[in-house]
């Protein structure tokens, strides 16, 4: 359950210790990578947030380098092993690997955050304070804040507070019902609004998708890969066609998946796969904040067109159709209401909603920062993030822009998705077709944001390695 990202950067890779001194000086703007998890002995509580006594930045900052010639197709092998590993629950739950012997006088960081601990609005927000908007930022720069662990509670202590908040929560609960009374016209609004919301996000989620490729069930290892375009492209397509840039991303990877369910034998004739679509509901006075923020729609991906102009309508209509049911309000009450439910059983009832397989795959896209980042003098040239596989989801598609460009980032199980290669072919000739309907040629190269553009290779696993610091 860990989000992800592979950001290339030019140049020869920075000195190991170089990169651990520029995180640590700047770690204290994001206090929670100091923090673990404790966890309520017989599971009668949440697990809490607290300090890492023993944080030690060099187990969670790593160096390797590829082999000669230390191709894309090497790297994004790399990527595959390093996704496959579970973050140690023991720890603050991230990673970041360095890797140099990249061709093309670059050189390549890994990042790995559990879901639990950033959602992906919030991780542009983090990732500004770890890079810098000019190459050659002001040097004697004030070193981090000092640093004194607060000590780790005993599982006594964490059981008892479990017990006391379990024992309060009811006059949270009054508190509320004497709102009810203070303000009920507006509390009767926002009750309506809830019950219409979640309504739709009912009549969405909870009717089963059809079987698909992508519904398996899925191995310990993943293959990741990536594909490359413009955003200026996915622009023009929009202004031609109509819609959103959300639209155009979502009509490309629903053009891709009918290519590659129709070359594995797939009909699909009739067929419409339903992704998760993640929507941020973090206030604009939160960035920056960490936690998950995050709600979600379900939206329909029409796999039956075969005219890519056909598919942008239908992605566009069924989108605004969504947007005005309410379903990611119904998502954010549904959160919000989880608060009030004993740890163990909305543990189980979590794990019955992945068994029931609610959606075929999840579709997350997520604006980045339109300007150029640096790292250490380095600038950073394209970003591709990962989204973690749910249960029986054997594929996933996380998009993000950055700088001009706009990238594609596909992971897959390593045993149900041998082809994810040729999926990211499918992205391509997706992405074309919706640029031929438009009249809009490509661009042969994303702009100043990214490498020339490639050609998606094979992304495989090998061993993991034993060793903490491999």
């Amino acid at each position: 359950m860990h989000v992800a990202g592979v950001m290339l950067f030019e140049g020869d890779p920075p000195p190991y210790d170089d990169l651990v001194a520029a995180v640590e000086s700047r770690l204290h703007l994001v206090p929670r990578y100091r923090q673990k998890l404790a966890f309520v002995p017989l599971n009668q509580g949440r697990p809490r947030w607290v300090d890492d006594p023993h944080l030690n930045l060099r187990y969670h900052i790593r160096a390797t380098a590829l082999p000669p010639p230390g191709g894309e197709d090497q790297l994004r092998a790399l990527a595959g092993r390093v996704f496959s590993q579970r973050l140690d629950r023991d720890k603050p739950l991230w990673e970041m690997w360095l890797v140099g012997g990249l061709e093309g006088g670059r050189f390549a960081l890994l990042s790995k955050t559990h879901h639990a601990l950033v959602d992906g609005v919030s991780g542009v927000d983090i990732a500004s304070v770890l890079f810098d908007l000019d190459p050659d930022p002001p040097q004697g720069a004030a070193p981090g804040e000092s640093w004194i662990a607060r000590p780790v509670p005993s599982g006594s202590e964490l059981l008892a507070e479990a017990l006391v908040e379990r024992v309060t929560a009811p006059s949270e609960i009054a508190r509320s019902a004497r709102a009810l009374f203070r303000a009920p016209r507006r509390v009767a609004g926002e009750a309506v609004n809830t019950l219409t919301s979640m309504g739709a996000l009912a009549r969405a989620g909870f009717r089963a998708p059809p079987p698909s490729p992508y519904n398996v069930p899925l191995g310990t290892h993943r293959s990741f890969t990536w594909v490359r375009a413009s955003l200026s492209d996915i622009k023009a397509i929009k202004n031609e066609l109509g819609g959103t840039v959300n639209d155009v991303v979502l009509a490309t990877v629903t053009g891709a998946l009918r290519r590659h369910l129709r070359r594995r034998g797939v009909d699909t004739d009739g067929l419409e796969l339903r992704a998760l679509v993640p929507v941020s509901v973090r206030a604009e006075d939160e960035h920056g904040a960490l936690g998950n923020r995050v709600a979600a729609m379900m939206a329909p991906l029409p796999v039956y067109c075969g005219d890519p102009r056909e598919t942008l309508a239908v992605v566009r209509e069924a989108m605004g159709d969504l947007k005005e049911s309410g379903q990611a309000v119904g998502a954010q009450r549904l959160t919000e209401l989880a608060g009030f439910a004993s740890p163990t059983i909305l543990a189980q009832a979590t794990r019955l909603g992945m068994r029931r397989r609610l959606f075929n795959l999840v579709v997350t896209n997520v604006p980045g920062p339109q300007l150029p980042l640096y790292m250490l003098g380095h600038q950073l040239r394209d970003i591709v993030p990962m989204v973690p596989l749910a249960r029986n989801q054997a594929l996933g598609v996380a998009i993000m822009s950055y700088d001009g460009a706009i990238n594609f980032g596909l992971v897959g199980c390593f045993d149900a998705m041998p082809d994810l290669e040729d999926l990211a072919a499918d992205f391509e000739a997706s992405l074309e077709g919706l640029a031929e309907a438009a009249g809009v040629s490509l661009s042969p190269s994303p702009p100043a944001g990214g490498a020339p553009r490639m050609e998606p290779a094979s992304a495989g696993v090998g061993a993991v390695a034993a060793s903490p610091t491999a």
